[in-house]
C-alpha cells in the first residue's frame, strides 16, 4: 500500500480502517514535510524507518528547486495626534457620566483597530505596487506573486484595495468562500453600515458577474480555476493572487516568485507556503522571495530549526538544513560574484583592453572565416553575465550601503556596471548580434532611470531601430557609422571590424541558400580584409569598397542577373547553375509542377522533387547538390 502525503492521512481513525481492511499489507508512506519528533512515535510504529531521505537542500544544490530569501517588512502603527484625539473625546464626552464614557473608550477601542488595520492595508497594497515597478522579476511581467491574508474578510478588503490600483482585473482573490444567500439574509444593517458578512458576500457577487460556471462547477469554482490557469500561464495578465488558506499546498506556479505573508502561521503550514515561490522558471528567476509583515522570522527560525535537529537523520546523507537566506545578505554575495564572474570572463581581453581588444577577444580576427562563429560562447557567456549583474545590482541598488557597501565601493560598482553595459553593446554591434532583451527591459529602464547617472541629452538617431547592413544600403556607409558606431570613439580599425563581422554573419546566414554567390561575395571580403590590414588601401577607399560589398551581400545577386531571373529561388539555381538561365527556368518549373504540400522532411515527398531534378540534370550528385539549395528556398 502506497500511501502518499502520509504525514496527513496515517496518524489517526483512516490507518485503523485500512489496517483491518488489509491486514497483511505492507505500507509505505511518501511526504514532501519533513515528520516532526511529536509524529515521530506513530511514523515509525506504522512505516518503521526511512527508506530514503531527499532533502531541501539537497534539491536546491541538484538545481530542482530556488532557495529561498527572507525579507521582514515592519508597518508602524500609530495615531496621528494623541492630544488632540484626547481633546476631541473630552469635548464629546462633556455630557455623558462615567459608565457611558467608558463604554464609549470600549466602542473606540474597536473603531480604532478597524481604523488602523484599513491605514496598514493601505501601506501594504501601496508596497506591493511599489515592488511591482522596481523589482526585475515582477517589473518585467515575468514573475507575479502571491499574497497571503489573515482572514477570508482581510483578502476581500485587499481585493478591494487593489482594484483601485492598477492592478484591477490583474489580480484575485481565491478563498474557501461560496457566497450564499442565507449568509446575510438575518444580518442587520443600520444606515451607510455594512457588516463583515455582507461586505464578503457582496464582494464575491460583483467578482462573479458575468462568469458563465463551467459544466460540473460553480461560479465560484470555474473564476478560481480561470484566475489560477492565468497566474500560471500569463503572469502579465494575473499579477497577484490573494489568498487564506488556499493554494498554500501543493500549487505549482512557476512563474510565481513573491510571497507577501500577512497572517499568522507556523510549522507545515508555513513551510509549505513559503516553498510556492521556489519553483524554477527560467535564468531571471534566481531565488523564491518572502517577504514577511507580521515578523514571523523567530517563527521561521524556529520551524527551520525543528525541521533540522529533529527530523530522523537515520537514513544518513547530508545534513536537512532548508536554507533561508537574509536579502540583502545573498544581495551583496549574488552582487560580488556577478562582478566577479564578468571580470574572469573579461580577463583573457589583451592589454590596454579597449574596444578593439574585447573585438578580438569576442568576436575573433575578421580575417578566419570561422573565427566570428567559434567564439560565440563566450559571447553568449558574456550577454548572460552582464544580464545576471544588471539583475543582481538592481534588486539592491537603492540599499547598497545597508548590504555593506562603502561610498567609494558604490561609485566603484557603477562604473564596472557602465563599463560592462558598453563592452556588451560594443560586441552586439561588432558581431552583428540582436539580443532577445525582453525579459531585462524592465530591469534595464528601472536601472538607468533610477541608478546611472545621464550623459547630456543627445539627438536620438532616427535609424535606430535598424540593423548595420539594413544602414549601409539604405543611408550610406557614412550614416550608419553616426547612428550606430559613433560610441566606437573614432577607432577605425573597432569600426571596420564591426562592419566587416557583420558582413560576414550575413554571408554565413545566406550560404545555403546560394553557395556560388556567397562564396564568391565571401572570397570579396576577405580580399578587402587583407588589403585593409595591409594598409594598401586609404580608409575613405575602404569604407567605399566595404560599402558597395554590404549592398550586395544584402541585395542576395549581382547586377548582371538577367530581367527574367527575378525570384531569389530563380537566381540561387541560376548562379549554381554556371549561369545558364535556360536550366534555370526549367528546373523552377519542374519544381513548382511537381512539389507537393508540406514536403520538406517527408522522404516520399522530397523524392518526387528529386525525381524532377534527375530528368533534367541526369546526374546523382548534382541532383543532390542542387535538392539542398531547393530546399532552402522559400517559395518551394
Amino acid at each position: 500500500m502506497f500511501v502518499d502525503e502520509c504525514h496527513r492521512t496515517q496518524s489517526g481513525k483512516l490507518h485503523r480502517v485500512m489496517k483491518a481492511m488489509m491486514p497483511n499489507a505492507v505500507f509505505i508512506g511518501f511526504t514532501g514535510t519533513p515528520l516532526l519528533v511529536k509524529d515521530k512515535a506513530t511514523s515509525k510504529e506504522i512505516f518503521g524507518g526511512y527508506i530514503h531521505t531527499y532533502k531541501f537542500n539537497e534539491a536546491v544544490d541538484d538545481g530542482v528547486v530556488l532557495d529561498l530569501v527572507y525579507e521582514a517588512r515592519d508597518i508602524d502603527q500609530r495615531l496621528g495626534s494623541e492630544e488632540k484625539i484626547d481633546q476631541w473625546f473630552q469635548a464629546k464626552t462633556k455630557a455623558l457620566n462615567d459608565w457611558q464614557k467608558d463604554e464609549l473608550k470600549k466602542k473606540w477601542g474597536t473603531m480604532q483597530a478597524v481604523l488602523s488595520s484599513q491605514s496598514r492595508m493601505d501601506r501594504v497594497v501601496s508596497d506591493i505596487i511599489f515592488d511591482f515597478s522596481v523589482k526585475p522579476r515582477l517589473s518585467s511581467e515575468r514573475g507575479n506573486a502571491i499574497l497571503v491574508a489573515s482572514s477570508i474578510y482581510e483578502a476581500c478588503k485587499y481585493f478591494a484595495l487593489f482594484q483601485k490600483t492598477v492592478f484591477r482585473d490583474r489580480c484575485a482573490v481565491v478563498t474557501s468562500y461560496n457566497p450564499l444567500a442565507k449568509d446575510v439574509s438575518k444580518e442587520e444593517v443600520g444606515a451607510n453600515t455594512e457588516t463583515d458578512k455582507q461586505f464578503i458576500y457582496n464582494t464575491y457577487m460583483e467578482l462573479l458577474q458575468g462568469v458563465d460556471p463551467r459544466p460540473g462547477m460553480s461560479p465560484t469554482e470555474t473564476y478560481e480555476e480561470r484566475a489560477k490557469q492565468q497566474f500560471i500561464k500569463e503572469p502579465a495578465k494575473m499579477k497577484l493572487l490573494i489568498v487564506v488558506d488556499k493554494l498554500l499546498t501543493g500549487f505549482d506556479a512557476p512563474p510565481c516568485t513573491y510571497l507577501y505573508i500577512d497572517k499568522s502561521m507556523q510549522d507545515h503550514g508555513l513551510f509549505q507556503a513559503i516553498c510556492r515561490t521556489n519553483r524554477l522558471d527560467g535564468d531571471d528567476k534566481d531565488f523564491g522571495y518572502i517577504v514577511d509583515y507580521k515578523d514571523l522570522f523567530k517563527r521561521v527560525e524556529n520551524a527551520i530549526a525543528v525541521y533540522t535537529s529533529e527530523i530522523d537523520t537515520s537514513a544518513g546523507g547530508s545534513n536537512p538544513e532548508v536554507l533561508l537566506k537574509d536579502r540583502l545578505k545573498i544581495g551583496k554575495e549574488r552582487l560580488d560574484s556577478a562582478l566577479e564572474a564578468l571580470d574572469i570572463l573579461c580577463e583573457p581581453v589583451q592589454p590596454p583592453k579597449g574596444e578593439l581588444e574585447h573585438i578580438h577577444y569576442f568576436c575573433g580576427n575578421t580575417e578566419i572565416e570561422t573565427d566570428l562563429q567559434e567564439r560565440e560562447p563566450q559571447r553568449v557567456a558574456l550577454y548572460k553575465s552582464t544580464a545576471s549583474l544588471v539583475r543582481a545590482y538592481a534588486n539592491i541598488a537603492d540599499e547598497l550601503e545597508s548590504a555593506g557597501y562603502s561610498g567609494g565601493d558604490v561609485s566603484r560598482i557603477k562604473q564596472q556596471i557602465d563599463h560592462y553595459l558598453d563592452v556588451r553593446e560594443t560586441i552586439r554591434r561588432a558581431s552583428g548580434e540582436s539580443l532577445d532583451v525582453k525579459a531585462y527591459e524592465a530591469d534595464m529602464r528601472h536601472l538607468i532611470d533610477t541608478y546611472i547617472e545621464a550623459d547630456e541629452p543627445r539627438k536620438i538617431s532616427p535609424f535606430d531601430g535598424m540593423g548595420l547592413l539594413d544602414l549601409i544600403v539604405k543611408t550610406g556607409i557614412a550614416n550608419a557609422i553616426t547612428s550606430q558606431l559613433g560610441g566606437l570613439k573614432g577607432n577605425k580599425d573597432a569600426i571596420a571590424e564591426t562592419i566587416e563581422n557583420n558582413v560576414r554573419r550575413k554571408i554565413i546566414k545566406e550560404q545555403l541558400t546560394d553557395p556560388a554567390y556567397f562564396s564568391k561575395m565571401s572570397a570579396l571580403l576577405d580580399e578587402i580584409i587583407a588589403t585593409r590590414k595591409a594598409k594598401a588601401i586609404e580608409y575613405e577607399e575602404y569604407l567605399k569598397r566595404i560599402a558597395d560589398l554590404a549592398k550586395k551581400v544584402d541585395a542576395g545577386y549581382g547586377e548582371e542577373t538577367p530581367e527574367q531571373i527575378n525570384t531569389p529561388g530563380l537566381r540561387a539555381l541560376y548562379s549554381n547553375l554556371n549561369k545558364s538561365e535556360e536550366l534555370a527556368i526549367k528546373i523552377d518549373e519542374a519544381v513548382r509542377r511537381v512539389r507537393p504540400d508540406a514536403w520538406r522532411g517527408i522522404p516520399a515527398r522530397e523524392q518526387a522533387i528529386r525525381q524532377a531534378l534527375f530528368e533534367e540534370l541526369h546526374d546523382v550528385d548534382e541532383v543532390e547538390r542542387i535538392f539542398l539549395i531547393i530546399k532552402q528556398q522559400r517559395e518551394y
